[in-house]
């Protein structure tokens, strides 16, 4: 590869790989306007679940081909989701995209939220029932 390439390549946000065993090289964007990875258990459960989100510099919005991804995953399975935004009906329909996951998942959490806590009040009427009965039979 041209060393001026190189060197180029290096000014910008670009990064230059080489394979040595097949002697080819690689060039690879690495700037990053988001880029984050949380594991969604404590690691003392021992599950991998976790949530990747990356959002690739559009460098001023001059490079329209970036990676815009994001991972959902548990301990076996891997859900990958590409946001393009290449041309505007894209960024359109990507934008809508996230906003009707990011919908659903308020949603979802404000359920899952009013079912965790019917759970806890019924286990707590059961133990408050259990315990008038143990009561009264003494």
């Amino acid at each position: 590869m041209d060393k001026a390439l190189i060197r180029a390549a290096k000014a910008s946000h670009v990064s230059v790989i080489r394979d040595g065993f097949y002697k080819r090289w690689y060039l690879t964007v690495s700037n990053y306007t988001y880029r984050k990875r949380v594991f969604l258990s404590p690691v003392s459960t021992g599950f991998t679940s976790y949530v990747f989100a990356e959002a690739e510099s559009s460098d001023g919005g001059e490079y329209k081909q970036g990676n815009y991804i994001l991972i959902l995953a548990d301990c076996r399975r891997r859900i990958e989701l590409e946001f393009f935004l290449g041309t505007a009906r894209h960024r359109r329909q990507s934008l809508a995209k996230i906003d009707l996951l990011l919908k659903v998942l308020n949603s979802f959490r404000s359920a899952l939220g009013r079912e965790a806590q019917l759970i806890t009040e019924y286990e707590g009427a059961e133990k408050t029932a259990a315990e008038s009965k143990t009561k009264s039979s003494k």
